[in-house]
């Protein structure tokens, strides 16, 4: 089973909170709010998108490069918990 699958629910209750940060920026810019206020909101979506990204690379590393049954030897997980701790400090 997928990854994206398995953690569906999870997923999409990220991505909706994501859709609810969009359409804050929106009525943002049709509220004519301080540019501030848009930069916040701006700031936020940008942040849930990033963390969505980190979250799925990281479950498509531990579930398609490293298939678990196939039983990664130690070496491979430490490395592809190396990969996926650069992608997340990336996206931060």
């Amino acid at each position: 089973m997928a990854h994206t699958i398995k953690d569906r629910e999870k997923l999409i209750h990220r991505v909706r909170r994501l859709r609810g940060q969009l359409n804050a920026v929106e009525k943002a810019l049709e509220g004519e709010h301080d540019c501030s206020q848009v930069l916040l909101n701006l700031s936020a979506c940008r942040g849930a998108m990033d963390s969505l990204m980190a979250e799925i690379i990281e479950g498509h590393i531990r579930f398609h490069i490293l298939d678990p049954e196939q039983k990664p030897s130690a070496e491979q997980k430490k490395a592809a918990q190396e990969v996926i701790d650069v992608v997340r400090r990336y996206l931060k």
